[in-house]
């Protein structure tokens, strides 16, 4: 089952870790978004493949926006 991974809150793409196809472990950091000077990471909540990375670095993200999707 797929998982969509979205945006907490409006924030700056600083820096994106992960790519389409990866592996990834609960608690792997996907992206890492700025907001307010903060660096946040978005990490993923399950074991799974990024099976779609849905922003780039230097995107802005609304909250709620989609920003990947793991199976």
């Amino acid at each position: 089952m797929a998982e969509e991974i979205r945006a907490e809150m409006v924030a700056n793409v600083w820096k994106v870790v992960a790519s389409a196809g990866d592996q990834v472990d609960e608690g792997d950091t996907l992206v890492i978004l700025e907001s307010m000077k903060m660096e946040i990471p978005v990490v993923a909540e399950s074991a799974g493949t990024v099976t779609r990375l849905a922003v780039n670095e230097g995107d802005v993200v609304q909250e709620g926006d989609l920003i990947a999707v793991l199976d």
